[in-house]
C-alpha cells in the first residue's frame, strides 16, 4: 500500500528525532522549521521536501505532524493566511504531538471539523532516542476514525500507542503526568538538599527510600545526577515550569483548585530567575542545595 504524505512541523530534538524515523520507514516527509534550521537542512539531505508555509506544507500532506513547545505557537502555525487551516486537503488529519492546553486543542479540532479534517492530540513519552528507535509512548485521543486511519504510522513512532478518548484526553493526561513528575523531581532535589543540610550522606538516604514505596523512575533519576552528576532526565527547568504552568491553567479552565502545584512551580520559577532555566530538571538538587538555608 502507498503510504501517506507527512508533513511535519517543529524539527527540535524530539521532533527531528521523528522525521528520521519516518523517513527511515519509507515515508515521503515535508518538512518546516520552527526554531531549528540545522535539523531541517539535514532532513532535506535525506530526501525530505521543504514547505515554504505552513498552507504549503498542509496541501502537500495526507497527515500534518506538529511536534512544538507550546500552545501558542502551535496556534500561530494553524491560523493566519499561511496556516495549516488556510492549505489542508480534504479528510486530512492533523496531529499535535506536543505539550498543550486542551482548551486550545478543542477549539482548534472544532475548526478543523469546519475544514473536512481531524485533529488529534498525541502527546509523548520518553526521549529523541527512543524516537529514533521507532520505541516512543503516544498518548493519542480525538476521533476514532482519524486515530484508526493513522494507526499504522503511529505504530511506526511508537512501542506503545494508547487511544485514550476524546480529543483533549491525550494533552491533559499528560499534563496530569507531568505535574506529578515535577513535583515529585523537586521533592526528590530538596529531600536530597536537606539531607545534605544534615550532614546525611545522599546515598544512605537513597537507600532508605528506594527500599520502600516511594522507589520510582524519577526518583533515581534525580539519583543518579545527585549521586553520580548524571543526567538521565534531558528536561530543561524552563520547560517543567510551562508544563506544571499549563497544569494550573487547565485546573482552573475545569473549575478546580490544585493544591499541591504551587510548591513544584514557585521552585522551578525562583530556579529559572535565578538564571537556571536552561538548566535540567535533576540540577534541582544544586540549586536547592545552595539555597536551602535562605528563607
Amino acid at each position: 500500500m502507498t503510504k501517506p504524505a507527512i508533513g511535519f512541523i517543529g524539527l527540535g530534538l524530539m521532533g527531528s528525532a521523528m522525521v528520521e524515523r519516518l523517513q527511515a520507514k519509507g515515508y515521503h516527509v515535508t518538512v518546516l522549521a520552527n526554531r531549528s534550521r540545522a535539523n531541517v537542512d539535514a532532513a532535506v539531505a535525506r530526501g525530505a521536501t521543504e514547505a515554504t508555509s505552513a498552507s504549503d506544507l498542509a496541501a502537500k500532506s495526507d497527515i500534518v505532524m506538529l511536534c512544538m513547545d507550546t500552545s501558542e505557537n502551535v496556534e500561530s502555525r494553524i491560523h493566519g493566511e499561511e496556516g495549516v487551516l488556510a492549505g489542508l486537503r480534504d479528510g486530512a488529519v492533523v496531529i499535535d504531538f506536543g505539550t498543550s492546553l486542551p482548551g486550545s486543542t478543542t477549539r482548534i479540532g472544532a475548526e478543523m471539523a469546519e475544514k473536512g479534517a481531524i485533529y488529534l492530540d498525541a502527546p509523548l513519552g520518553r526521549t529523541p532516542a527512543h524516537a529514533r528507535d521507532g520505541k516512543l509512548n503516544i498518548m493519542c485521543a480525538g476521533e476514532r476514525d482519524g486515530y484508526d486511519r493513522v494507526k499504522p504510522v503511529l505504530d511506526d513512532l511508537g512501542e506503545n500507542v494508547f487511544h485514550l478518548g476524546p480529543l483533549g484526553a491525550g494533552h491533559t493526561i499528560k499534563l496530569i503526568n507531568n505535574f506529578f513528575a515535577m513535583t515529585t523531581a523537586c521533592a526528590m532535589s530538596e529531600a536530597f538538599a536537606m539531607a545534605d543540610a544534615a550532614g546525611i550522606p545522599r546515598d544512605k538516604l537513597y537507600g532508605v527510600m528506594s527500599a520502600g514505596p516511594l522507589h520510582s523512575g524519577m526518583m533515581d533519576f534525580v539519583r543518579n545526577y545527585a549521586e553520580e552528576g548524571r543526567i538521565d532526565l534531558a528536561f530543561s527547568m524552563a520547560n517543567a515550569s510551562k508544563d506544571v504552568g499549563y497544569y494550573r491553567a487547565m485546573a482552573e479552565e475545569l473549575g478546580a483548585q490544585s493544591r499541591m502545584s504551587d510548591c513544584a512551580e514557585n521552585t522551578l520559577n525562583e530556579a529559572i530567575e535565578s538564571g537556571w532555566g536552561d538548566r535540567m530538571v535533576p540540577e534541582m538538587v544544586d540549586f536547592l542545595a545552595e539555597r536551602i538555608g535562605r528563607k
